[in-house]
């Protein structure tokens, strides 16, 4: 994979976690698969506004969906997750060389 498409995926992703309830909404997913019921429940918020960015967070491909029935559980999808910590790896690796002389 170039280097290009991997950090305009990793952009894409950044784009799904910068808003502070979709990172409840993952914190909350960290401890295990949920319906939007407990969600719901647990962040204190209404069904159609958690369901518009659980359909932001699955459509960067930060979680994922399976259905069972009528409900929808959903979960972190760890390899966007790992993806994004391979980006954040290869810009720490030689952040710190000092640069060259300019002439």
């Amino acid at each position: 994979m170039s280097s290009v498409v991997v950090e305009t995926h990793a952009i894409n992703l950044l784009k799904g976690l910068a808003e502070p309830l979709r990172l409840k909404i993952i914190t909350s997913l960290s401890n295990g698969e949920k319906c939007v019921c407990d969600l719901m429940e647990e962040i204190g918020i209404a069904q159609s506004k958690i369901s518009f960015h659980l359909k932001v967070l699955k459509d960067t491909g930060l979680i994922t969906g399976r259905q069972s029935g009528r409900w929808v559980y959903y979960k972190l999808n760890l390899n966007s997750f790992k993806e994004l910590k391979a980006w954040i790896e290869i810009l720490s690796k030689d952040c710190q060389k000092a640069s060259t002389a300019c002439k």
